[in-house]
C-alpha cells in the first residue's frame, strides 16, 4: 500500500476517502433546530448487499469524480484523500468558523465499505463491512474460508492505487502477513484465491475425458437407435 493511501503515523490504519465512496454525515449541537438542516436525507442512494446476503438501501453523500461532496451551506467540500478524522475535523472547523453551529459534533461513516472475495473459497461474494474495518483473514472467513484446492502462498489482492488497478501477491503461510500493509483491507479491494496444482490437473483431466465420454455416449445412442428400428 503506498504512503499516499494512509495519512498520519506509520502505524495508522485509517483509510483515506476515495472517489465513489458513499458517506453518512450526521451533525448535532446544542441547538437541535439549527442542526436539523444539516441532517436532511441526502438524495444519493444505493443498494448494498450485507454479509448476511440481504440487500439494504443506503442514502448518503457520494464523493464525485473530482473528490468532492455537496454539503449544506458549505457547498463543494473536498473529501477524497482525507481520512475520516481529518474530514470530520474540517467540517467541524468550517461550521464553527462560519458561525453556523456552536460546538458541533460531527460523525462520519462509510455506507459502501465493501470487499469482494473470489476464487477458491466456499462462498465467493461481495461483502459489506458494517464496522469499516476487516482483515484479509476475516474476509476469507466471511466467505466461508478457502477450499482444499486453494493456493495459500500466492493470494491475489487487487486494489486501486493512485487511480490505477494494481495487483499484490500475499503469502498466507508467512507470519510476515500480520505486519503487512495489506493485512487490513480497504474498501473496494478484490481478493482472488487461485486454485493449486491439484485442482488445475484434475480439471485438465476432466476436460481431456469429457470429449471421449460425450463421443462414446453419442455413439451408443446411435447404435441403440439403429437396433430399435
Amino acid at each position: 500500500m503506498s504512503d499516499k493511501e494512509y495519512i498520519g503515523t506509520a502505524n495508522s490504519l485509517d483509510p483515506v476517502i476515495q472517489k465513489n465512496d458513499l458517506l453518512s454525515i450526521s451533525i448535532s449541537s446544542l441547538n437541535p433546530e439549527a442542526s436539523l438542516v444539516f441532517n436532511m436525507p441526502n438524495l444519493t442512494a444505493t443498494q448494498a448487499p450485507t454479509v448476511a446476503g440481504n440487500v439494504t438501501q443506503a442514502s448518503g453523500y457520494l464523493v464525485d469524480q473530482d473528490g468532492n461532496i455537496q454539503f449544506p451551506f458549505l457547498g463543494n467540500v473536498k473529501a477524497a484523500g482525507l481520512t475520516k478524522k481529518e474530514f470530520k475535523n474540517y467540517i467541524t472547523t468550517e461550521l464553527v468558523r462560519r458561525k453556523l453551529l456552536l460546538d458541533p459534533i460531527v460523525n462520519v461513516r462509510y455506507l459502501n465499505y465493501k470487499v469482494s472475495v473470489l476464487g477458491e473459497v466456499a462462498h465467493p461474494s461481495v461483502l459489506t463491512i458494517p464496522n469499516e474495518k476487516v482483515t484479509l483473514l476475516e474476509a476469507l472467513g466471511l466467505a466461508g474460508d478457502m477450499t482444499i484446492y486453494a493456493k495459500r502462498d500466492n493470494v491475489m489482492l487487487i486494489r486501486e492505487e493512485d487511480g490505477k488497478k494494481v495487483i499484490r501477491r500475499i503469502d498466507l503461510t508467512s507470519d510476515v502477513l500480520f505486519t503487512s500493509p495489506y493485512y487490513y483491507l480497504r474498501s473496494n479491494d478484490i481478493i482472488y484465491v487461485e486454485p493449486n496444482k491439484s485442482k488445475i490437473e484434475s480439471t485438465g483431466r476432466v476436460n481431456q475425458w469429457l470429449p471421449i465420454i460425450f463421443s462414446g455416449l453419442s455413439f451408443g445412442a446411435i447404435v441403440l437407435d439403429r437396433l430399435t428400428r
